[in-house]
Order: structure tokens, then C-alpha cells, then sequence
């Protein structure tokens, strides 16, 4: 079922998840516990986020310096695949422009059709310390608008190359928004202008970066809506569960703490997992008191906190 479909058809409040998957190295078994835990809360639908390569250097023996490109985590269209035919849950992918070309976009795809996964969340991705060197015969989506246009083609049955004999690939496509605005975006005016590029490029849906004041959110929709945006947006919520999290969380995904949250948790240390499960709480009771049908919960693998939260709602 297509993202929108579920959204359409919701009859109670959804809460859907965003889960990672597991390091180079490792296997899937402590994503399906993941989901196995969120299986009695009915998720209507779980992304699973996607990593480029990234490059680290080691230093040798001799004095030299060698250098490894490699991705640190892997396996996104195959976790897609079991959640998705074991668990019968719709899956959402994360497409990125960033470390990969159009025809790694049109492969994945056309492997997605076969699984069965038709929802996709195009984003542009991370900076990443490596920049991917592109063969001059293949070309890149350098900003997520240009990736849900290539989206898009494809769901028309437009390839990159003429296919013989070649179908459609049906998709709904999700894309990202910001309700403090994107970093590199001078305001949220122009950013909502980037956003707008993305939807009338063919974009389904949009879900929100995490944030902490709901106003930030209300103002964001009110103002997408002016600009003429009328497509879903999901908002996105992430539970706060250490202290660090008051500086890496501001500083990894440019959001704001509100002085209340803050000086709660600075206040009471120990407690900072009520305290953050407590704020998420009263953030999801106001949005779906506001006529909100879906909160999307940025798990980050740790269900714990979400599923306290879900139990009282």
C-alpha cells in the first residue's frame, strides 16, 4: 500500500518509524528483534535510512598514509525486502543523490519493483567526507527535486535508456522537509521554495526533519500551505534519552532544544529518560489533538522509549 493510501484510509492515529541498519559486518537479526518489538503497535509503514561511502585513513608502518573508502553501513534494499515479506509492513527505502548515479538510482529501483516495495523517501543525502568519482558515461542527481524527476519518469515507464518491453514502476514518493529550515538554506522562506521544486517535481508526501517546539512545525505547515504545497506532512519526533543528545542533536541536524527541555534535563540528569519520553509525549498528544493522523518516530535502534510512549497514547 502506498504511503498516501495509509494516510488516506487511517480510521485512529498512525505512529510509523525510521530504523537504521546494522554496521558493516554485522547481520539483520537485531533489526527484526526491532521490529518484531513494534509489531504489536500495528506500524503502518518503517523507512530504513541509506549510507554513501565514506573514506577513513590509516596510518601505516612505514610512515605512509592509506586510505579506505568503504560504506560504513550496508543493506538497505535487503532489510526492505524481509521487513517488507516477512512482516507483511510496508517498507520506505531512502534514496540519496549523494554516492550514487542515475543509474545506480534506475538499478535499485527497477530491484525495489521486484521485492514488491513501492514507497521511497528521495533525499540528497549527508555531506560526506568522500566524493564519488562518476564515469563520464553516467550522470548524477545533484539535488533531491532532480531525483524525484528521475522518480517520476519511472513511474511513467521512462527510462534512462530505451527498455524493451519495459513497464512502469509504480512508487509513491516521500522527500524531506524542515521545519527549522535546511542548514545550508538561508531562511525557511526559500527553503519551503526548495520543498515546493520537490513536490511539483512529483513528490507524493513529505516528512519533517525531528523537532522539539511544535511551533516550529505548525509554522511550517502554515506556511507551506501559502506556498501553495498540498500534499501530506508528516511530522517527525525523536526521544531524547541522554544529555549528550543537547549538543550532538543540535549540532548533527540543526534543531533547537527548548531552555524548558534543557534546563529540565540539566537539572535532573538521571531522569533524563522520563524527562524525554515525557516531552515526546506531550508533543505527540498536542499534534494529534491538532488533527495530525500519522507521527513519524525516529527510533535511531532503540525501541524502548518509543514503545513507552506509543503504550500511553
Amino acid at each position: 500500500m502506498y504511503i498516501i493510501e495509509h494516510l488516506q484510509q487511517a480510521k485512529k492515529p498512525l505512529f510509523s518509524y525510521e530504523i537504521i541498519p546494522p554496521m558493516r559486518g554485522k547481520n539483520c537479526r537485531e533489526i527484526l528483534d526491532i521490529v518484531e518489538e513494534l509489531l504489536p503497535y500495528d506500524p503502518p509503514f518503517i523507512d530504513v535510512t541509506a549510507h554513501s561511502a565514506e573514506a577513513y585513513y590509516e596510518e601505516l608502518d612505514n610512515g605512509s598514509i592509506k586510505r579506505h573508502v568503504r560504506k560504513k553501513r550496508t543493506g538497505t534494499i535487503s532489510i526492505c525486502g524481509i521487513i517488507q515479506n516477512r512482516y507483511n509492513i510496508d517498507t520506505v527505502p531512502h534514496l540519496l543523490c549523494r554516492g550514487f548515479t542515475k543509474e545506480e538510482t534506475e538499478d535499485a529501483m527497477i530491484e525495489l519493483g521486484y521485492l514488491g516495495i513501492h514507497n521511497v523517501l528521495a533525499i540528497r543525502g549527508d555531506e560526506s567526507n568522500y566524493i564519488k568519482p562518476v564515469d563520464t558515461a553516467k550522470s548524477v542527481n545533484s539535488y533531491a527535486d532532480e531525483l524525484v524527476t528521475q522518480l517520476n519518469n519511472l513511474k511513467k515507464g521512462m527510462y534512462l535508456e530505451e527498455i524493451e518491453n519495459s513497464d512502469p514502476i509504480e512508487m509513491c514518493i516521500g522527500v524531506g522537509g524542515y521545519p527549522e529550515k535546511h542548514l545550508e538554506a538561508p531562511n525557511l522562506k526559500t527553503d519551503i521554495q526548495y520543498l515546493k521544486a520537490k513536490v511539483d517535481a512529483g513528490a507524493d508526501y513529505i516528512v519533517t526533519q525531528m523537532f522539539f517546539d511544535t511551533s516550529y512545525f505548525n509554522k511550517f505547515v502554515s506556511e507551506c500551505r501559502k506556498a501553495g504545497i498540498k500534499v501530506p506532512i508528516i511530522p517527525g519526533l525523536k526521544i531524547i534519552s541522554g544529555i549528550k543528545q543537547l549538543s550532538s542533536l543540535p549540532k548533527n541536524f540543526n534543531v533547537t532544544i527548548p531552555e524548558e527541555l534543557s534546563d529540565e534535563i540539566t537539572s535532573n540528569p538521571k531522569h533524563v529518560k522520563e524527562i524525554g519520553k515525557n516531552w515526546a509525549l506531550k508533543q505527540s498528544e498536542g499534534l494529534l489533538n491538532s488533527g495530525v493522523r500519522c507521527i513519524h518516530f525516529y527510533i535511531m535502534n532503540d525501541t524502548k522509549a518509543v514503545t513507552s510512549v506509543i503504550k500511553k497514547l
